[in-house]
């Protein structure tokens, strides 16, 4: 680790191998990887994840997350 920084780990989201900080919970997760929490459902490790647990989640190595956006509209 160089700079303070923590370790990075490598979890697949939607099919892509991405990397982010180790030691977050879902929640958090979503935020450094660009999502809006409140817009998205969240499929992790092949599970419907309810929000209500997002904060308690721990994400770590090799997690699977498949994150759906909440596009609203309509006419």
């Amino acid at each position: 680790m160089t700079g303070g920084r923590t370790a990075d780990l490598l979890l697949r989201v939607n099919g892509e191998a991405l990397r982010c900080p180790a030691g977050l919970c879902l929640d958090a997760v979503l935020v450094v990887l660009g999502y809006q929490p409140r817009l998205v459902v969240v499929e992790f490790n092949g599970e419907i994840l309810p929000r209500d647990r997002w904060p308690d989640q721990p994400v770590v190595e090799s997690d699977v997350l498949e994150v759906v956006t909440i596009v609203g509209g309509g006419s």
